[in-house]
């Protein structure tokens, strides 16, 4: 599969979550008691890379593992759905797979400790920017600035679209360090927190505003159970969150819509597509697990339940 071409190329992080569901979280000296535990392939490039293939795409991840058990079976998750792994970097002296531990209670709320080990360590020169000829989108997420902002300067440069989810992270950079990567975003997707810490702006609008007078040209904020916010140099609009069950885990909505939307782009105008992602990310919230986004058959029944029809 490494010479086929590919509707979604992403780059950043591939972990392994390690999943507790509690009760209850516990507070300092007390204890919680673990109901269940899981363990999968984690990461905002990992999810956002299956997603794609469970919406009917091709997909590749580019990303750095170690050598190591966990690093293993992440890259098995990933072959397991799909996911074409010949652009991934395997690091085998002192490389340790990122990971994530992941706490949920009983409401899907969740508290995450994260290791990212060398996933954070891919280089620019790592990414086989080579590939970036043979898509459609190219969705950076949650990696170091320097790769990030190649990354997306290579995959302008040979005409694909570039989509960039900052991470909190990143996000503490600011608008001024960040400027390169989001003149080069044709789509950036930070969530409440992430652009006002980038922006300096606490007003939602002028938040967005200062992404689109960097160069970004369309922002979409992800707002959790208030839905999302679009913006554009011509027009600004929300969509409501789509809820069609009980939360079970909000680990990973945001990478659904990701894959929801720039899915969505390759047959929707712009707020359809997010309207569809939409109905993708509230899907996956009631699954246990950050990957477990649904398929796209699964969505065109939903979409059928609620008489979805694209309004262009």
């Amino acid at each position: 599969m490494s010479q086929s071409s590919y509707d979604v190329v992403t780059v950043g992080h591939i972990l392994l979550d390690l999943r507790f569901c509690v009760d209850h979280f516990a507070t300092p000296d007390r204890e919680s008691r673990i109901s269940s535990q899981s363990h999968g392939v984690g990461g905002s490039a990992a999810n956002v890379a299956i997603g794609v293939r469970r919406l009917g795409g091709r997909s590749t991840v580019i990303g750095k593992v170690g050598f190591d058990d966990f690093g293993k079976n992440a890259l098995e998750d990933l072959v397991r759905e799909g996911v074409d792994v010949s652009n991934v970097k395997i690091q085998a002296m002192n490389g340790k797979t990122g990971f994530t531990i992941v706490v949920i209670d009983s409401t899907g709320q969740i508290i995450m400790y994260g290791y990212k080990g060398v996933a954070e360590e891919l280089l620019p020169e790592e990414v086989n920017t080579s590939v970036f000829e043979r898509t459609k989108f190219v969705h950076i997420a949650s990696l170091r600035i320097d790769t990030a902002t190649h990354a997306a300067r290579v995959a302008r440069e040979k005409g694909a679209f570039v989509s960039w989810d900052p991470g909190r992270v990143q996000a503490k950079l600011g608008l001024e360090k960040l400027r390169p990567i989001i003149s080069l975003a044709d789509l950036v997707l930070p969530n409440e927190i992430e652009v006002r810490e980038i922006t300096g702006e606490e007003d939602l609008r002028r938040a967005a505003d200062a992404l689109l007078e960097a160069g970004a040209r369309i922002v979409v904020v992800k707002r959790g159970g208030k839905g999302v916010f679009v913006a554009t140099r011509d027009e600004e609009f929300e969509v409501p969150a789509y809820l069609p069950g009980r939360v079970v885990d909000t680990t990973g909505a945001g990478d659904a819509l990701a894959a929801g939307i720039l899915m969505g782009l390759k047959k929707y105008p712009l707020r359809d597509a997010v309207r569809f992602a939409t109905v993708v990310a509230g899907i996956k919230v009631t699954r246990l697990g950050s990957h477990e986004i649904p398929t796209m058959q699964e969505v065109e029944a939903e979409l059928r339940k609620i008489g979805f029809k694209p309004q262009g």
